[in-house]
């Protein structure tokens, strides 16, 4: 028997889709036009997908205040983000086998990522025009590509908002974190207003709480980074 032509039926972005009623609002048309394109347009499926997941990167990294270049390649922000977002759960440390599960995961997903980024340079629409010669993709295909960007986007949108939950909630006082607050000082020095000298790390928690908060999640996935790798050398 025949088995029923799956791609004819409305593809539906449901990550993405999440993650626009959860504030990433400006991303619809590019989700609908991904959506529509699976099915009329497989070869610019290829082209909204990296798009799709460059959108949700910037807007992350925009919100978390973190600086990153007009220049950067999809993979990069992908990096960028990753760094800065909290994806381990607290109760997972860096020894944990769960921690190690995590992290390969993401390596997956960074491997679809970049998968999608050459499918996209091969076969996408937009992106080099068409000279005739070059394979069409069929929706099948373009569902992969579509279905990755979906997962990525919905799974990074989804941390970064429970982060910035969890922060709005959990009391954070200036004096627990001393090994941050030394790593601060020692990096930018103390601030001089007439005769009064500050903190810099004091400086920044208390005028711009938020900003000290994504700079202490950037410092503990790098001292996780670097524990992880520590491990890794080990005879």
């Amino acid at each position: 028997m025949t088995e029923p032509d799956t791609t004819s039926e409305a593809f539906v972005l449901r990550g993405a889709r999440a993650a626009m009623a959860q504030g990433l609002a400006h991303v619809e048309e590019q989700v609908k036009a991904l959506e529509r394109a699976v099915v009329e347009n497989p070869g610019l499926a290829f082209d909204l997908a990296k798009t799709l997941v460059e959108s949700a990167c910037r807007t992350i990294l925009a919100e978390r205040q973190q600086p990153y270049s007009s220049d950067d390649d999809l993979p990069k922000l992908f990096k960028t983000v990753t760094t800065f977002l909290p994806l381990s759960p607290p109760s997972a440390s860096s020894s944990s086998g769960g921690h190690k599960s995590l992290k390969q995961t993401l390596n997956g997903l960074h491997t679809a990522l970049q998968g999608v980024c050459e499918l996209r340079n091969d076969f996408g629409f937009a992106s080099h025009g068409s000279d005739g010669s070059r394979p069409r993709m069929e929706s099948i295909q373009a569902m992969l590509a579509a279905q990755a960007a979906d997962t990525i986007v919905g799974f990074l949108h989804a941390t970064h908002q429970q982060d910035r939950a969890v922060q709005r909630t959990a009391p954070l006082r200036f004096e627990d974190r001393a090994d941050f607050n030394d790593y601060v000082d020692d990096a930018h020095g103390s601030i001089q207003i007439f005769e009064l000298s500050f903190r810099a790390s004091e400086v920044l928690f208390r005028v711009d709480h938020e900003a000290y908060r994504d700079a202490l999640a950037s410092f503990d996935a790098s001292e996780e980074d670097d524990a992880s790798a520590a491990v890794e050398r080990l005879p």
